[in-house]
């Protein structure tokens, strides 16, 4: 029989303790809690779940908290090439984060 890796010791632990429901809510917290801590890590994610088509532009930035250009330069940044399949909708929500960041009121 395998033995289990220290880590895995460690995951199983976590549950055993009656803290976290399940190892995969334990990950979901101890990740949450690394982004806060790493914005710059946090940036990188956005821009690959971006580049591998999981988030639109919109909801890169909003993800990683920065603003739509700052999104833009981060890709640029990285070679990331961007897409340009944005629907309406997403057209619409970006004019809105625009038009709110610039503090004026839409019409």
């Amino acid at each position: 029989m395998a033995r289990r890796s220290l880590l895995e010791e460690e995951l199983a632990a976590v549950t055993e303790t009656g803290l976290y429901k399940s190892q995969e809510a334990f990950l979901r917290d101890a990740v949450n809690t690394l982004l806060a801590a790493r914005p710059d890590l946090r940036e990188a994610v956005a821009c690959r779940l971006y580049e591998k088509e999981v988030f639109s532009l919109g909801r890169a930035a909003e993800w990683s908290g920065l603003s739509i250009e700052e999104m833009k330069e981060s890709l640029y940044q990285r070679g990331i090439i961007r897409q340009s399949s944005a629907d309406l909708s997403e057209i619409e929500e970006m004019a809105r984060l625009s038009i709110d960041a610039a503090g004026r009121s839409a019409r």
